[in-house]
């Protein structure tokens, strides 16, 4: 018998087919808030997402790699906006939109794999837990589902765990004949396990339909939206974001990366409609990137970085941040910007609140092994 992933993967060829990256992940539950978490993946360079431009530090320690503030989107009267975000910028400006800056997971040792592992799955180390933060969260909400969805090649390490998931992902290949769809259904007919999880990779197919999705940014947000706005559709989403490891060529590669993200989620917000108001988007990364260029146009791995917050209920508008500084004796270990907020705080926190859970009891649910962090509130309506 093939294993449940394994046949999700074959069934997502014929019901939806596959996606490299980036990738979505959503969860069906009662009722009308909605959560969407955003990883980039590879170490996104928060001083240049978010450009404290107002510290001396950040000039010297840059260089050539330093963002003009002139060119630039102002924030307040120390951080400036990466130029390439123009919808972000927009959404700032009529507080639907806040950044946390100087943030990081418990995690200290600058691997991407074991990085991205702390922050998924919420522990205080490397693979402490089986499961990611995001199942927990879905087996908290009221009447939750026991069905996800990924829009991924697999289901990312913050939706594993004891909530059942399937998938689905648009493709740039034609799509199946009705035969074909005919063959396959009734080739799993006799075994009830993959009969069920057929039938739930069709139900899937149908929410799709009508979204035009593809593998752009835009189509990938607009068919978020289009999942998240059906009447009984899922309420939770993940979509993941590659391609944030600048090690060389930073200029043009962050920009690129950062445009594609805007677009996705513009998209999201357009095809959000009214249910905008009562969205919420969450977008982190494993870690950032060192204070100082290098020398070859980059960044190499650091440590705190800066998290998004976006959405129709936000109290945006500002930049959180107990800012660390970047002067000489201020770095974290002489190199990184020093993390002065808990990620995992705020995953608490603003997940509670889009959900209307306590944010106590999210904090104590999601993040036990790493000491059930105070959640960080106040940053929705």
């Amino acid at each position: 018998m093939l294993h449940r992933r394994s046949f999700l993967h074959l069934a997502g060829g014929a019901a939806g087919s596959l996606l490299v990256a980036p990738g979505m992940v959503l969860a069906a539950a009662e009722t009308e808030r909605r959560f969407v978490f955003v990883i980039q993946r590879g170490a996104a360079d928060g001083l240049n997402i978010v450009v404290p431009y107002a510290d001396p530090g950040y000039a010297r320690l840059r260089g050539a790699l330093a963002i003009d503030p002139a060119a630039a989107t102002r924030l307040d009267g120390t951080f400036a906006l990466h130029p390439a975000l123009k919808e972000t910028a927009a959404m700032y400006a009529r507080g639907q939109a806040l950044f946390v800056h100087a943030v990081a997971s418990p995690y200290r040792d600058r691997s991407h794999f074991d990085g991205q592992n702390v922050l998924e799955t919420g522990g205080s180390q490397p693979y402490q837990a089986r499961d990611g933060w995001l199942n927990r969260l879905v087996a908290m909400l009221p009447r939750a589902s026991d069905a996800a969805i990924a829009i991924a090649p697999t289901v990312p390490p913050a939706l594993r765990g004891p909530v059942q998931v399937t998938s689905y992902a648009p493709s740039g290949l034609p799509g199946p004949t009705d035969d074909l769809m005919t063959r396959v259904g009734a080739l799993y007919a006799p075994d009830r396990q993959l009969q069920a999880a057929w039938s739930a990779a069709l139900d899937t197919r149908k929410l799709a339909q009508g979204s035009g999705a593809r593998q752009d940014p835009a189509s990938l947000g607009k068919l978020t939206a289009t999942f998240l706005t059906k009447p009984h559709g899922p309420r939770i989403a993940m979509l993941e974001t590659e391609g944030w490891d600048t090690h060389s060529g930073q200029d043009g590669r962050l920009a690129t990366q950062l445009r594609g993200l805007d677009t996705l989620l513009a998209a999201l917000r357009d095809g959000m409609g009214p249910a905008w108001a009562q969205t919420t988007v969450l977008v982190a990364t494993e870690f950032g990137r060192t204070a100082a260029a290098n020398g070859t146009g980059g960044t190499d791995h650091g440590t705190a970085s800066v998290a998004w917050v976006l959405g129709g209920g936000v109290k945006g508008g500002r930049v959180v941040a107990d800012w660390p500084g970047l002067g000489n004796g201020q770095l974290y270990e002489g190199r990184d910007l020093a993390p002065t907020s808990q990620l995992d705080a705020l995953l608490a926190g603003v997940a509670a609140e889009s959900l209307a859970l306590d944010p106590a009891q999210v904090a104590r649910r999601l993040f036990p092994l790493a000491g059930a962090p105070r959640p960080m509130t106040g940053l929705l309506v």
